[in-house]
């Protein structure tokens, strides 16, 4: 089995401008989330966007759930708990 190529991936993706305005966007709503103690740093708590879009950093669209939710699998059913 061969192993992720991190620099294609790099090259490929996480390079684009888009994609480093959006990591931009979701570390900054995760350095607000910190500032007002919604979630601790190493804590397992991840800081959602309701829409899906990183740059709408709106306290509407910012909601605080458990990393288990917000990653793997369960993101193909997102309706459930983005309310």
């Amino acid at each position: 089995m061969v192993g992720r190529d991190y620099r294609k991936e790099y090259i490929t993706y996480h390079i684009r401008p888009k994609q480093k305005k959006d990591r931009a966007a979701r570390n900054k709503a995760r350095r607000t989330a910190l500032k007002k103690g919604k979630v601790t740093k190493g804590g397992s708590f991840d800081v959602h966007h309701r829409d899906m879009n990183p740059r709408n950093n709106s306290s509407k669209n910012i909601s605080v759930v458990h990393r288990k939710v917000n990653r793997g699998k369960l993101r193909k059913n997102r309706k459930s708990y983005a309310s």
